[in-house]
This record gives C-alpha cells, structure tokens and sequence, in this order.
C-alpha cells in the first residue's frame, strides 16, 4: 500500500535524511504536497516531486487525497499540524522537535487516542545502526548494561545582544528528552528514579550552561543493584572557539555491561571491548535512519493495529526530564 503524504515543515534535516528516503521509499510514499513557513522552499520541493505547493497545513491535511502528514520541521505552528491531522483523521509521523510542556504534550496523547490516528514520535537514536548492533551485543555478548554515560555537549550561545528564540532551559530539557529515552530503550526497562543538577553561569546573563541528570532503574527496595544512567547536556564552550567545541569529543554513548564495555557514535560508529580485546564493527552499509524510520511509520500506519508508545515514550521522558528539574530545586532523588 503506497501512503499518500503532505509535507509539513521541512528543516534542516529535509536535504540529508528525509528527501532522500522519500526517494528511496517512492513505492511506499507518495508526496501529494508541500507546507513550509518559506513560500519558495516549498514550491521547489513541491516541483520536484511532482505536486503542489500549499498556503497552510490546515488546507493540505483537510484534503481527502491525503493519508498521512510527515511533520519534519518544529515551525511557527508547533503542535498546532497535529491537532488538525487528529480532527481530520490522518495519520502523523513527528519528525520535528517540539518545545513541549508536560501538560501540554498529554493533551496531544489524550487528542491523538481519542482521534485513534497512528502517530509516530521520532526517536532518530533507536534507529541508528549503531544502536541496533549494540541491543544484539547486550543480548548476545557483552549481557546486561550496568553502567551508561551519556553526553551531549555543544557550544555555548554567542554573547549578542537580543532575546533568544527559546530558554536555553527549555533546548536542555528538549535535548534531554531523545537521551532519556535512549537510555532507557538501551536498557530495556524504565527508571525508577531520578536526581537533577543544574549549573548556572555566574555572570550577569545567569543563564544555565550545564544539566545532569540520573536516571536509577534499581528496584527501590534493593537500591543500588540495577543499571544507572548519567546524561548530561551543556553549553559552556564559546562559539568562536570551534578548535575547543571539536577536541577531544567523549563518545555518545558509553555503557559498562556485565560482560564487556561498549563506545557508541552515532549513527554508525561502535567499538566495544570483551575479554578477547577489541572489536571495532564498520556498520556505514546499514540502511540509512531516515529510511528505517520511515520504513516504521509505513508498517504502523498500515498495521490493523495503530501503535501509539511513541508518545507514551515521549511524554515519559519529558516528565522525567521534569523531575530531574525537581531534584535540583529540592535537593534529594525524586521517585518516578
């Protein structure tokens, strides 16, 4: 079955992942048109495909020729192309980061079951070869994670003199949200608890510049026996200093197991470390994250089953991103 999509948003990601899935994919997708806040973003895309370029979502997810809206891009609408998909029955894959609230993203979970829609949340990290190589090692060699590091560190905002688009707070919590859920999925369990750490500069901006978080997947009545998970988020490098942003970058992703020790770099890069020594694995013929995704969605979408944990998933980690905020303010372990 070929689903008929509307594009909605397009992002920085459209060029190197989506555009050529879509491609790939031509016998399961069909682009029946284009939404993009850029006019002419959208009706080159739209001429490229073959379709038609659309002055709003609400007009492009109405029409009946249309199955499913692939929402790539976190625009001026945030959310708002989900409430109309759920109102028109359409099927939503949500490739965009979307600068949620806890309240708010369980009103899209309540709008999308009541709707019975398949929805879709991206999670890129789950998908990446490098993950799914790393889920058949935990299984099959190196056993049950026990330790995870986990660090996401990028270059501090540029000392300008405007109001940013968003609350530096708010892009650690969105980018905390895809490594907590990334832990998780490679632990195969959720947490039970969590402790928070926010540091603040101590200038005059007093703007956070790093976040760690604890994700404890003991059983509260024998602590200290499961897995454990450290993330951490942080903007304290200066843009201008790119040679310091680049040196010595840690890996993704590192997990201790009972029987060995992994390295992860997505999306294709893992070398791990058992008794025998080292194995480094080449995994770049893998088929590409954009594809396996949606190749994901098409198999949802036309399941006579729509699964939905995606958003369950989300809004999980979004609460325990909450949580860890919590922790700090309060000083001690929150229970999940």
């Amino acid at each position: 079955m070929k689903l008929r999509v509307g594009l909605v948003g397009l992002g920085d990601a459209w060029q190197h992942k989506f555009r050529p899935a879509l491609c790939t994919l031509s016998d399961w997708f069909e682009v029946r048109g284009v939404y993009d806040q850029v006019g002419h973003r959208a009706r080159q895309v739209a001429s490229e495909f073959g379709t038609t370029a659309v002055d709003g979502f609400r007009t492009l997810l109405g029409r009946e020729d249309i199955d499913a809206a692939l929402l790539l891009a976190a625009q001026w609408y945030g959310t708002l192309p989900i409430l109309a998909a759920c109102g028109s029955g359409k099927a939503v894959y949500c490739g965009a980061e979307l600068d949620l609230i806890p309240e708010e993203a369980e009103r899209i979970k309540r709008s999308v079951e009541e709707a019975g829609i398949a929805f879709m949340a991206e999670f890129p990290h789950r998908q990446s070869p490098a993950t799914l190589r790393l889920k058949e090692l935990i299984a099959t060699r190196l056993g049950p994670p026990q330790l995870l590091f986990c660090h996401r560190g990028r270059g501090a905002r540029p000392n300008v003199n405007h109001v940013p688009e968003k609350p530096l707070q708010r892009a650690f919590d969105q980018e905390l949200i895809g490594l907590i859920d990334w832990c998780c999925f490679v632990v195969g369990e959720q947490p039970a608890e969590v402790t928070g750490l926010v540091h603040t500069r101590a200038d005059d901006s007093l703007e956070e510049d790093y976040q760690m978080l604890t994700l404890h997947f003991s059983d509260r009545e024998h602590p200290g026996t499961g897995a454990v998970a450290q993330i951490s988020c942080g903007r304290y490098v200066p843009d201008q200093w790119h040679e310091a942003i680049t040196y010595r970058p840690l890996a993704a992703l590192q997990i201790s197991c009972k029987q060995g020790i992994a390295f992860v770099d997505l999306p294709s890069t893992l070398i791990w470390f058992d008794e025998r020594g080292r194995h480094q694995e080449s995994l770049e013929n893998e088929r590409p994250v954009g594809e396996q995704l949606l190749a994901q969605f098409h198999r949802i979408v036309t399941s006579p089953v729509h699964k939905t944990s995606d958003l369950e998933d989300a809004c999980r980690a979004l609460s325990i991103a909450k949580a860890a905020r919590q922790s700090h303010s309060q000083g001690r372990r929150i229970a999940l």
